[in-house]
């Protein structure tokens, strides 16, 4: 028996903004001038720095984390899409787990999403106090109360336009969500950025370009040994190279021919004889789940222990949770368990500790296998809900009774679930490994979104009758 608090939330839900919903039918080349515009937005926030903070030298904790959580360090999108993430998540796992009681209903569906909307402002002003009180922007002393205040609510503004942007997509005015917009974007720009930045770097052997393409131009020209100038780079340290390149591509390759996997089982309708279709079961069931369930853990396992060396240095739990060294902005783990949980640098460090390589193998694999199987039974996609959903739309599969449709579905929903997780594992894991740009599981996210995106455009397409329909 859940408990029914969404209703003692209804005041305060009251107090937030809400986006109406369309009254008429929004057309496709609409969406797509909502969706730049929501896009540009994230963009213009992620440019426009925190007033008051004090400029740091020190290195960012969060620097692997940023590319998934669509942050920018310094800036409006400082917290990225992190809190909304976060509420999301516990609120859908509170409700599939009947601890929380939510109705079929308009109204039951309405309080909870603005009990989502409710969580996620709070988590973002207890991030913004942590993220103050830490001194990520300075020492709280010497910044005084009302400038610790004032950040505190600039990010609180900038949590509320993300929540905003994300509902005016979701609602129907734009494409697909605000939330996966965001991450392909940013995802996106940093493989850009790293293939073709103009910025410079002293490396100790002289100054280098940072883009991986325009390093091979500058290196074959400026390099009187042309073999050894390709070499590095192909090849170099601490900066992007082509192998890097060319391991995203494939990558992203990789992914996109495993969207193609699936099942299509065949189902007829109960009311009108003779009108059959199929429901596609794919390989990636949970989709991207399994990798945006694992970011809240991720946050709190690896990257909040880095504060702890400047403030328990010489704690002996917080060597067993890690420790750890910096290198520029980046501070990396060099021992603990925040070192077994996080990827391998390079194949070469895969052969000179292969039980970091076990161990961070067995985790990715486990954890994004058991989330995606978890995830089905809590987000109303399991073999049980899907059975309930055709008999809403008085669909059967043919061959099967109504009643032996649970049995059949169960077949393949958890197969599917639990596999495509441990592919999603297995491909996010290899990434690591190659040392593709931006992360593994950035790429996955990335990829995934973007065939979500393209599923829609071929959605609208079929609707409207065709691509010149769309536009004009």
């Amino acid at each position: 028996m859940g408990f029914k608090i969404l209703e003692y939330l209804q005041p305060f839900c009251s107090f937030l903004p809400e986006v109406s919903k369309p009254e008429r039918k929004i057309q496709f080349r609409e969406k797509v001038l909502w969706t730049a515009i929501t896009l540009f937005i994230f963009l213009v926030c992620c440019q426009i720095p925190l007033f008051g903070i004090m400029s740091s030298e020190s290195a960012d904790p969060f620097y692997w984390l940023r590319v998934i959580m669509a942050s920018n360090r310094g800036t409006l999108m400082e917290l990225g899409i992190s809190p909304i993430v976060t509420s999301g998540l516990i609120m859908q796992l509170l409700a599939g787990t009947k601890i929380i009681e939510v109705g079929d209903s308009v109204k039951d569906r309405a309080l909870f999403n603005g009990a989502q909307k409710l969580f996620g402002m709070l988590i973002t002003v207890c991030q913004a106090i942590v993220y103050v009180v830490t001194g990520m922007y300075g020492e709280p002393a010497d910044l005084g109360m009302g400038i610790c205040l004032l950040i505190i609510i600039q990010l609180l503004c900038a949590g509320l336009i993300v929540l905003l942007l994300d509902e005016l997509l979701q609602k129907g005015y734009g494409l697909g969500s605000g939330i996966s917009l965001f991450i392909a974007t940013n995802i996106c720009e940093t493989i850009v950025w790293k293939a073709f930045s103009p910025a410079t770097i002293n490396t100790g052997k002289g100054t280098e370009f940072e883009g991986a393409v325009i390093a091979l131009f500058h290196l074959l020209a400026t390099r009187t040994d042309k073999v050894r100038g390709l070499r590095e780079a192909f090849y170099r340290q601490n900066l992007p190279n082509l192998m890097n390149l060319m391991a995203t591509v494939a990558v992203f390759l990789i992914v996109i021919y495993f969207q193609g996997f699936r099942v299509d089982l065949p189902i007829k309708s109960a009311r009108y004889r003779g009108q059959y279709s199929s429901y596609p079961i794919k390989l990636f069931y949970t989709s991207n789940i399994p990798i945006i369930s694992s970011l809240p853990s991720s946050l709190t396992s690896t990257s909040c222990p880095r504060f702890c060396p400047s403030k328990f240095a010489g704690n002996v739990f917080v060597n067993l949770i890690g420790t750890w060294a910096e290198s520029g902005y980046q501070r990396y783990p060099i021992g603990g368990l925040c070192y077994y949980l996080s990827p391998p640098e390079t194949i070469g460090h895969i052969i000179t500790d292969p039980i970091h390589a076990i161990i961070y193998i067995i985790f990715m694999l486990g954890s994004c296998a058991f989330l995606s199987k978890t995830w089905i039974d809590v987000s109303g996609s399991s073999a049980k809900d899907v059975a309930r959903q055709l008999r809403d739309q008085q669909m059967l599969m043919r061959g099967h009774r109504e009643k032996s449709m649970v049995h059949e579905l169960n077949r393949y929903i958890p197969t599917a679930a639990a596999f495509g997780g441990l592919c999603i594992g297995a491909l996010s894991v290899l990434a690591d490994f190659l040392g593709a740009i931006g992360s593994g599981t950035g790429i996955l996210l990335a990829v995934t979104i973007i065939y979500q995106y393209f599923e829609i455009f071929v959605k609208e397409q079929s609707e409207m009758g065709g691509m010149s329909t769309l536009f004009f």
